[in-house]
């Protein structure tokens, strides 16, 4: 029996998409499979794909345009396969495969059955998996990081947004599920978790009848993992049981990602959202009297049709009011499928980028506000890389999330992996500037200092 063939795998899209990927990876090692970085050198490449946004699907496709020039075997998988399945088959006659977003758990059958000469299509019309501490997986992050899933898809029906369509409602996994998969990353050096899924203050609702993050946060205390942190967390499930989990648990961060997507109670009513109108400014003063020290980032999207320069100035006010940490801002993107594609008062790209900047531009100096703040100071932070060129080593404060946030630069000899302490130095609009702190040694004790 002959070598299997070699699978590489080209991922796009959000961290969600990025644990997939992993299982992929994971459950191909475990049956045998081949797994090169190089797509030159591999018999197939897997490309994860996002439809989120126009931008994000265009990436998709050109990926995929690329790869079938260079006629490579292509398995497309995720977002951009549930959405366009019929016209990628049509359009891309050098895919072998197509896999839905609740089917990647079969790649080792689609493979199989590709190298037996089959075109093959496994999409499911309502996904429904979502793996466990079970599954394979094969992490392609820092060595330090790892993507926790707790729960897949969302019961949410906002005007704007296509995932409910390609990812299928709430599924949760139990938190004995998490915990077990949380200490086996810890048992494989992670230094920080990041929890993830669409909502993550809606965990367990589906499961348990309520939301259960309170209880999974106090759960994950006793991981043996110096950092955990939350993302996408809605306004609404900040409870004060969940930000006295956050508050008393002590390897769990005060940050919060909260995707609030716009500030003015019409806007937030078109979107969909018309609960959040009531709550955004009560919840962040809750948040900061809860938990002083909380970190706070937001997304917002400009330009949702028949948003209004007096709706823009809104949105402009309450960054400059609430002064988050760390901001995102999205130009609306028309998703067809979705409730928005076909609102009237659609506001033109141009002006749609030209709120972005705007809203971009006035978060600058508050972020430089924020890390300037910090000089002086002695922060922890996880080293990630090192520049043997500079002397340098690159890494994240606490407040930092990877990938989306700011990094550390260090001067000093710090351990890769490792939480150092950090005095900073200097500070830009988005990264900090420091030094390693000596770590003074024990004294001798008199028998040894004979």
């Amino acid at each position: 029996m002959g070598l299997k063939p070699t699978v590489a795998f080209n991922h796009l899209g959000c961290e969600k998409n990025r644990v997939d990927t992993e299982h992929m990876l994971g459950l191909l090692v475990q049956a045998g499979y081949q797994v090169d970085a190089n797509e030159e050198l591999a018999d197939y490449v897997v490309v994860n794909t996002c439809s989120f946004i126009e931008e994000a699907r265009e990436e998709s496709v050109r990926t995929l345009v690329e790869l079938a020039a260079a006629k490579k075997k292509v398995v497309i998988t995720g977002c951009l396969a549930q959405h366009f399945q019929n016209e990628l088959l049509e359009e891309i006659p050098e895919a072998v495969a197509l896999v839905g977003t609740g089917d990647y758990n079969r790649i080792v059958e689609v493979i199989e059955r590709a190298e037996a000469g089959e075109r093959v299509k496994i999409v499911s019309p309502e996904p429904t998996y979502i793996a466990d501490e079970t599954v394979p997986r094969y992490r392609t992050t820092a060595s330090s990081v790892a993507y926790l899933r707790v729960a897949e898809g969302c019961d949410y029906r906002c005007a704007f947004c296509i995932i409910p369509h390609l990812r299928g409602n709430q599924r949760s996994r139990t938190i004995e599920s998490i915990v077990a998969e949380a200490h086996q990353l810890a048992a494989e050096g992670v230094q920080e978790l990041v929890l993830i899924s669409q909502i993550t203050t809606n965990y367990g609702m589906d499961l348990y009848g309520k939301p259960r993050l309170a209880e999974l946060l106090r759960a994950l205390g006793d991981v043996d993992v110096p950092w955990v942190r939350m993302h996408y967390a809605y306004p609404t499930g900040l409870t004060p049981e969940v930000l006295a989990a956050i508050r008393e648990t002590p390897n769990v961060l005060p940050y919060l990602d909260l995707p609030l997507q716009h500030s003015h109670p019409e806007v937030l009513r078109s979107m969909n959202r018309p609960w959040q109108g009531q709550v955004n400014d009560d919840v962040i003063h809750r948040i900061k009297e809860a938990l002083p020290e909380a970190v706070l980032r937001t997304t917002f999207i400009v330009g949702f049709p028949g948003e209004t320069e007096a709706h823009v100035e809104h949105l402009l006010e309450f960054v400059e009011r609430h002064r988050f940490d760390h901001v995102g801002v999205f130009s609306f993107s028309a998703e067809e499928g979705t409730p928005a594609y076909s609102l009237p008062n659609q506001v033109p790209q141009e002006e749609r980028d030209r709120r972005r900047e705007a809203l971009m531009l006035a978060q600058q100096p508050i972020a430089w506000e924020h890390n300037r703040a910090h000089i002086g100071r002695v922060v922890d932070v996880l080293i990630e890389q090192e520049n043997p060129a500079t002397g340098m080593a690159i890494g994240r404060s606490a407040r930092f999330a990877p990938e989306v946030d700011g990094l550390v630069y260090v001067i000093g000899t710090a351990p890769l992996n490792q939480i150092v302490p950090v005095k900073i130095t200097a500070a830009d609009t988005y990264d900090l500037f420091g030094e390693i702190v000596a770590i003074a040694s024990p004294e001798p004790s008199l028998s040894l200092a004979r």
